[in-house]
């Protein structure tokens, strides 16, 4: 298949809607990064396509495109549903925005995001791109990479979600005591140091006892 679409590629032929429909959701992500930038940004507008299998680069080029094909419907209602396949590569500024609009994010979308967005994401943002569906960060709490966001929250900013979410940090610090050593005195350092000096007479003295014994 990949043989295939870079000879179409190669022959001057375009991927446009009836292209991007024929590789489909199966062959995308075999698509190389000159080759998805070959897409014209509009012909996802009519594609049907779910790239949330693919490689987080290959993700990231395709939401940008989605982002600017899409971008005249930013104020609509229907936004959400046109790029909710895409954001799987969609950067942390542009999810904490998408937080203040109650889109009501499934979990398996959520789970799917960008690791770096997700985790640079507050309780209060998560609350606000899951809406109705926040309870299910209690079921799956255990599960990668909830379980790692969860472990960087604070556990007083979790329980105002009030959905059952433990292991987050507790308030406070723990102070860890670094044992000292004492630095040795001048009397102890010169004490070494005559030590060392007097060493080759004492190893000499001590040669000649056991030759002469």
């Amino acid at each position: 298949a990949s043989v295939i679409i870079k000879r179409y590629i190669d022959l001057g032929n375009p991927l446009n809607v009836t292209a991007l429909n024929a590789i489909g959701t199966r062959y995308l992500c075999l698509l190389n990064e000159t080759e998805l930038k070959v897409i014209d940004s509009n012909s996802l507008k009519l594609a049907s396509l779910n790239p949330s299998n693919c490689s987080e680069h290959t993700k990231e080029i395709l939401y940008a495109k989605a982002k600017s094909a899409f971008s005249d419907q930013r104020r609509s209602p229907a936004y959400y549903q046109l790029i909710e396949p895409y954001l799987g590569g969609a950067p942390a500024a542009d999810l904490k925005a998408l937080s203040k609009d109650n889109v009501n994010m499934n979990i398996s979308t959520f789970m799917k995001l960008r690791r770096d967005s997700l985790m640079s994401l507050t309780p209060l943002e998560v609350e606000g791109l899951l809406g109705m569906y926040v309870g299910d960060l209690n079921k799956w709490q255990k599960t990668s990479p909830i379980r790692e966001w969860v472990q960087r929250q604070k556990q007083s900013e979790l329980d105002k979600l009030h959905v059952g979410l433990t292991g987050g940090t507790q308030e406070g610090y723990i102070n860890l005591v670094t044992p000292k050593f004492q630095s040795p005195s001048s009397a102890s350092l010169g004490t070494v140091a005559m030590t060392f000096h007097l060493l080759p007479a004492l190893l000499i003295s001590f040669l000649m006892m056991w030759v002469f014994s």
